[in-house]
């Protein structure tokens, strides 16, 4: 399973060109609006240490990483709610999306035209969920007559009335300016929530596109400040991302970049921060299975159970499962391997009820 994440913002905030520093890609980023017409998409690797110390210890042949998909979707502008610029086809390729990156510009370039021809990032990101907010307004106002009616008929369901709950719930905090919101506890709520589709219900962090000197301050000048107060007040991380950097960082080896990363002050690359970002908001974390033919990482859902995670190798798996051995990363790191881990006690045979934990190593027994 990859994780999608959108890449949303106005044109000439330089979306394409991180795109392709981030992911390697070969999208057009040309000086003017709408040069990414179709969602440009690459898929990277997650990074993850332990992944290749499996390998190693385990000797396998083959390798496959988590991956994670990005979605370069064309520019935003004011009024696309009401169909200006792409509109409607805008607004439609970002529903599909796991996660949102709010690209805003803070980086100063007399050669790159500015839409709004000022650099201003809080502004572009208020643009932005203004709009995003009204697509959503739109929307509910058309279902609220629908919801009505199905939760005043002969024989309403919880669904119905719960439904009817929610939209207007959304519709009044939409209506204040406010980012709609729901008990994420709630089984229900969170499952119908997600139904509706909202845009402003998307998991979304924002990605700072900066030059050079941005990068290097940024938290410390008034811009950026206003900027990271800007999205905690909407509830979102910003991610600072210089694309020359990243650029530079594709061609360099493990130690160079190491050693580049060091000299900016920086603990991990763009591009690991913002998987790393979109991992912890989707509360997303990874197991393994690894032998002598493949080490191998799978995606789930923190408090994924056995057999829901089971299924993410094989839907046979899950139907059909009796029982998984679990042998934790950092014991079979510890012990050198699986059968000295098992001989240290270290294997777990664990049922339906066991929920996944990060890092565990999984072998699944099942039966169809």
């Amino acid at each position: 399973m990859s994780l999608s994440c959108g890449f949303v913002g106005l044109p000439n905030v330089g979306k394409s060109t991180l795109f392709n520093a981030l992911s390697n890609g070969k999208a057009a980023a040309e000086n003017f609006p709408f040069c990414t017409i179709e969602p440009n998409t690459g898929i990277v690797p997650v990074p993850d240490p332990r992944i290749q110390k499996l390998v190693d210890l385990e000797k396998s042949k083959k390798v496959v990483p988590a991956t994670m998909k990005f979605i370069d979707i064309a520019g935003l502008v004011e009024g696309a709610s009401k169909g200006e610029g792409l509109g409607n086809q805008f607004l439609s390729h970002i529903r599909g999306v796991d996660a949102v990156a709010h690209v805003v510009r803070a980086f100063k370039d007399p050669d790159v035209t500015h839409v709004k021809e000022s650099l201003d990032p809080c502004r572009d990101l208020d643009l932005i969920i203004t709009e995003l907010m009204l697509a959503d307004l739109e929307m509910l106002e058309q279902k609220l007559a629908k919801a009505k009616k199905a939760s005043r008929g002969a024989a309403p369901t919880p669904d119905s009335k719960l439904d009817l709950e929610l939209t207007e719930r959304f519709l009044k905090s939409l209506e204040a300016g406010e980012m709609p919101q729901y008990d994420h506890d709630s089984e229900d709520e969170t499952r119908l929530a997600k139904q509706m589709q909202l845009l402003t219900l998307i998991p979304a962090f924002v990605v700072a596109n900066t030059d050079e000197e941005t990068y290097k301050s940024f938290g410390q000048d008034d811009l950026t400040k206003a900027l990271v107060a800007k999205a905690a007040g909407l509830g979102m991380e910003v991610v600072p991302v210089c694309a020359k950097f990243e650029a530079e960082l594709q061609e360099m080896d493990a130690e160079d970049a190491k050693t580049f990363l060091e000299d900016l002050g920086a603990t991990e690359s763009g591009l690991e921060r913002v998987i790393h970002t979109g991992y912890r908001m989707l509360n997303y974390i990874t197991f393994f299975t690894t032998g002598p033919d493949e080490t191998r990482a799978w995606t789930v859902t923190k408090g994924a159970t056995a057999p829901q995670a089971a299924g993410k190798i094989h839907t046979d798996m899950q139907r059909g499962f009796i029982r998984m051995e679990v042998i934790s990363y950092d014991d079979l790191m510890t012990y050198g391997g699986w059968n000295a881990a098992k001989e240290a006690g270290k294997l777990r045979i664990e049922g339906k009820e066991y929920i996944v934990q990060d890092g565990d190593c999984c072998f699944v027994r099942f039966s169809v």
